[in-house]
């Protein structure tokens, strides 16, 4: 039997606010020593009252204007009931049946087709505090840091609208970027500020009977997100197959054994029993201030990709490649407004730049391992074209603009400078290639041989002899040429 997947994702994003949800503690808490960034209300101590921080509440606003989203005009805060160590007062401050956001989309890209996600709402909630699991004599026990608890955390809801571990997977691309386009939210799952739990469930095809919805939890990475669902999947099934019965419950992802284990019976809403936080007054969004937000919506990655590839001409891969994050689009941007740009040829200027920083400019970033802000810091827009045009008029090759692009990374200098001091200006006049190749033929008769006998790899080896001769210097075209025209009389 065929069986068809169904998938809704709940993701956690915490935000970029100097002070926590409902008080005034510091959230940048990463170095920080444990429970030293709390206050009476992030411990839950009797009698603290908490105060709405309206940053947090504006960038929930924000990211449900940028997920096409209603934002509704009245808005409040409950009291999410369960018994968990991390949980300070015993609840959570949450949103139940008013979120914030509510009936937007997303559209995500699978095998070069289009398909809008359901976004069923957008809510604003409390970040618990963290549970450090130590072992000490073997005996086992647990610590509590309370540094996290408070942080802003803003909670995605998507319809069961998934029909694959990969369309989940794009589904999570897509909105992480969609929320650092927005500066809401680092969006880093390794650091835990983009989390994610995942609903899936399995039915035959053409049905619309559902099996037991399971919850999948403890997943770190979009590796490990495909990994878990597609290993869920396949259990699914075979359960089915077998005649099992699927509990609804909740599931724990182990990386390292590539299983999901069963954790806990899946809870319900009433199981949580919801009522609305007496200590904080209803949220009134008044509509002059959530138009003002909207104005301030910045170009947002679909959107950007769609002009890159209409003004410069971009393939729709490189376009993808170059939105993935705001501050990649931005400086290619920025190239082409830079005055050494005029300078390249015009129909391929764009997709000279666009080559370079997905190319040799990601190869530095990712050995590194920073981002384009970093670059940035050592390599100008204005420092890389000016590099690409010294390249396209011939002052250099491309394998020498590219050790040369290493150097003006490492040492923040000029490609001038670089090609001046260390003279890898290359070298075009025939006169003074001529010699090194005539000493590469008279250095490698095998490879003549070859060459003569009808194998083209032969003369590939004969260019780069002499290309390593002249330190890379040569003109690779005048060197294929000059090769050519000699070995004709051997």
């Amino acid at each position: 039997m065929d069986y068809e997947t169904v998938i809704g994702l709940e993701v956690h994003a915490q935000l970029r606010t100097k002070s926590k949800m409902f008080c005034r503690c510091n959230t940048d808490y990463a170095n920080a020593s444990p429970n030293s960034c709390v206050c009476p209300v992030c411990l839950g101590m009797p009698g603290a009252l908490p105060v709405i921080n309206r940053k947090a509440v504006e960038y929930t606003i924000v990211t449900a204007l940028a997920l096409n989203c209603t934002v509704a005009e009245q808005s409040k805060f409950d009291r999410k009931n369960y018994s968990y160590p991390d949980l300070m007062k015993g609840y959570q401050i949450s949103q139940y049946d008013a979120p914030i956001g509510a009936r937007g989309c997303l559209t995500i890209s699978v095998n070069g087709g289009k398909r809008k996600i359901g976004i069923t709402r957008v809510h604003l909630e409390e970040d618990v505090a963290k549970l450090l699991h130590r072992a000490t004599g073997g005996e086992a026990f647990s610590l509590v840091d309370v540094n996290r608890s408070g942080v802003p955390l803003m909670e995605i809801v998507s319809e069961p609208d998934l029909r694959s571990p990969e369309e989940a997977r794009q589904y999570l691309i897509e909105l992480r970027s969609i929320l650092r386009y927005l500066e809401v939210s680092t969006a880093n799952m390794e650091e835990g500020s983009f989390r994610c739990d995942a609903n899936i469930s399995i039915r035959p095809k053409g049905s619309s009977q559902l099996s037991a919805k399971v919850e999948v939890k403890n997943m770190n990475s979009f590796r490990s997100v495909y990994r878990a669902l597609e290993y869920e999947v396949k259990r699914q099934i075979k359960a089915t197959e077998a005649g099992k019965r699927l509990p609804q419950e909740t599931r724990g992802w182990l990386e390292d054994r590539g299983v999901t284990v069963s954790q806990r019976s899946k809870e319900y809403a009433h199981d949580y029993r919801y009522f609305p936080e007496p200590d904080l007054p209803p949220l009134t969004l008044n509509r002059e201030w959530v138009e003002e937000i909207r104005a301030k919506l910045p170009e947002l990655p679909e959107a950007k990709r769609e002009r890159l590839s209409a003004e410069y001409g971009l393939s729709p891969y490189d376009a993808e490649l170059l939105t993935g994050s705001r501050e990649m689009a931005d400086y290619f941007e920025s190239c082409l407004k830079t005055k050494a740009y005029r300078q390249l040829p015009e129909a391929k200027g764009a997709k000279e730049v666009s080559n370079w920083l997905l190319g040799e400019v990601s190869a530095i970033i990712n050995a590194d391992n920073i981002d384009i802000s970093g670059f940035k810091k050592r390599v100008n827009p204005e420092q890389l074209v000016g590099l690409l045009v010294l390249r396209t008029q011939g002052a250099v090759n491309t394998s020498v603009a590219k050790s040369v692009l290493g150097e003006m990374y490492s040492k923040a200098r000029s490609a001038a400078e670089i090609i001046k001091e260390k003279d890898l200006s290359q070298i075009s006049d025939s006169g003074a290639v001529a010699e090194a190749v005539v000493g590469v033929i008279k250095d490698n008769a095998k490879a003549v041989a070859d060459y003569n006998a009808g194998k083209e790899t032969a003369l590939k080896f004969l260019v780069g002899q002499v290309m390593r001769l002249t330190r890379g210097r040569a003109n690779p075209q005048v060197v294929n040429e000059l090769l050519k025209e000699r070995l004709k009389g051997e």
